[in-house]
């Protein structure tokens, strides 16, 4: 095993992170900017380096930094965590070059599957059903239009470097994709370095389903079962729930099967995500696939047991697989909420400030995996990300309890700081989710009815 991890990333990730290594006996060493000199991990961690100012593009967006630092600490290994650089392959190639194991997959499988038209062909090469749409990213204004026309409005452009959500534009009339295509790029290049984007069908109200897998780079893989995200704002998600309420039981194996079969024939290694919509007659198409932890993980880990960064550094040390199909047992059913410093009212637009007060949930089967403390500052050069709340129950009556009650013991104050508190727990209590009809529509359609709730968002 690792001797010495450097966590290159920060926030509640970074932190649970280093809190596995420390029970296997991993030290781990914190990269930290200017402005997060004091932070929760920093101060947990063996070691805390500064890597540069707050800006992410000079400090956790910086390869040398980070590798420098790496090198300077004895570091054997670094985990990239989510988000930032945990699926850039050059900076996997750059740790790779440095004679330091990046805790994912290889540079060329992160090369070909984070292009994400590339990810499609591969995909149907394993023989999942995609949606209509592009083979390779659009090279002009005319070849959008001409593909467009052929799938058929809604199309949704998706940056061929993207993920989280970011980089997308939905266009239903054909007047309207001049200007689309012009911002989706012009946003793909800002949030990834690269102006490339594809097209494919957009569905309105699809489910949102995705499925954990475990791959030895041998081709060995396993699923831990599949997850729904379809509460989500800006394609981004803010519920996440497994197992997926309401998708017959043959679906979501039929599913996880796609998932394990395409994994396999890449020879993924590590933990990885492949992601799908279901649409309204329960017909599934393949999406993309997330090279890393992804930010819902904990409710897997709730219903299966297994500590999905555990495997990440088995694996990564070349143990293989420490698991086998037979061996993960799925009960009872977990709900996360990401509580983002985001007013609703105003479009989920971001809140910058200083949180004085920060009293967080407990009591049974309640996690909470969060950096916030008193005194924490919320910048605007990061995401939003506060806290995820994780809930345990039996049943999904009874998660769906618990995820409120948790919510409402969250207490969370400070000058010009809003949370998504009170929201979440508005979506928990709306019928359509309560029934588990709900698909990537649902805040939408929220924010278009006026709420009986006494402690509606958009008044408070």
């Amino acid at each position: 095993m690792f001797s010495t991890v450097l966590i290159a990333n920060r926030g509640e990730i970074a932190l649970r992170i280093a809190r596995t290594c420390r029970e296997l006996g991993i030290r781990t060493v914190a990269v930290c900017s200017d402005s997060d000199r004091h932070s929760t991990v920093a101060r947990f961690a063996d070691e805390a380096v500064c890597i540069g100012p707050s800006e992410a593009r000079r400090s956790y967006l910086n390869p040398a930094a980070l590798v420098t630092a790496a090198l300077q600490v004895g570091a054997d290994a670094v985990h990239p965590g989510y988000g930032f650089l945990s699926e850039d392959a050059d900076f996997a190639e750059i740790c790779q070059d440095a004679g330091l194991t990046f805790i994912g997959p290889t540079p060329s499988l992160l090369a070909r599957l984070g292009d994400k038209a590339e990810a499609r062909n591969i995909a149907r090469a394993a023989g999942l059903p995609v949606l209509p749409g592009s083979s390779k990213p659009l090279a002009t204004l005319a070849q959008a239009r001409s593909l467009a026309a052929e799938v058929g409005y809604p199309v949704i452009l998706k940056a061929v470097a993207g993920g989280g959500g970011r980089g997308m534009r939905v266009v239903r009339d054909p007047r309207d994709m001049a200007r689309e295509y012009a911002q989706a790029r012009a946003g793909a290049q800002t949030a990834f370095g690269d102006s490339r984007v594809y097209l494919e069908k957009y569905l309105d109200n699809a489910r949102h389903i995705e499925v954990q897998i475990l791959g030895d780079g041998q081709g060995n893989v396993i699923h831990l079962g599949e997850r729904d995200c379809s509460v989500q704002r800006r394609r981004q998600k803010l519920v996440e729930e497994t197992p997926a309420p309401g998708l017959p039981r043959h679906l979501a194996e039929r599913i996880c099967s796609a998932a394990v079969r395409a994994a396999a024939a890449v020879g993924y290694a590590g933990a990885g995500t492949y992601e799908f919509l279901v649409d309204d007659e329960n017909g599934f198409h393949a999406m993309e696939v997330n090279c890393r932890i992804q930010v819902e993980h904990p409710v897997t880990e709730m219903v299966t047991g297994v500590d999905l960064v555990r495997e990440q550094l088995h694996v990564a040390a070349g143990y293989g697989l420490s698991l086998k199909q037979e061996d993960i047992e799925a009960r009872g059913v977990a709900i996360e909420c990401r509580v983002n410093a985001e007013d609703p009212r105003r479009g989920f637009l971001p809140t910058p400030g200083v949180v004085k007060e920060f009293l967080q949930p407990a009591g049974p089967f309640v996690r909470v995996d969060t950096h916030g403390e008193p005194g924490m500052r919320v910048t605007p050069d990061y995401d939003p990300l506060i806290a995820k709340v994780a809930v345990w129950a039996p049943d999904r009556r009874q998660a769906i309890a618990r995820a409120d009650r948790a919510l409402e013991e969250f207490h969370i104050e400070g000058p010009g700081v809003c949370t998504t508190r009170d929201f979440l727990r508005e979506v928990l209590e709306h019928p359509v989710y309560r029934a588990a009809k709900h698909t990537t529509a649902l805040i939408d359609e929220m924010s278009a009815v006026p709420s009986s709730v006494d402690r509606d968002w958009r008044s408070t």
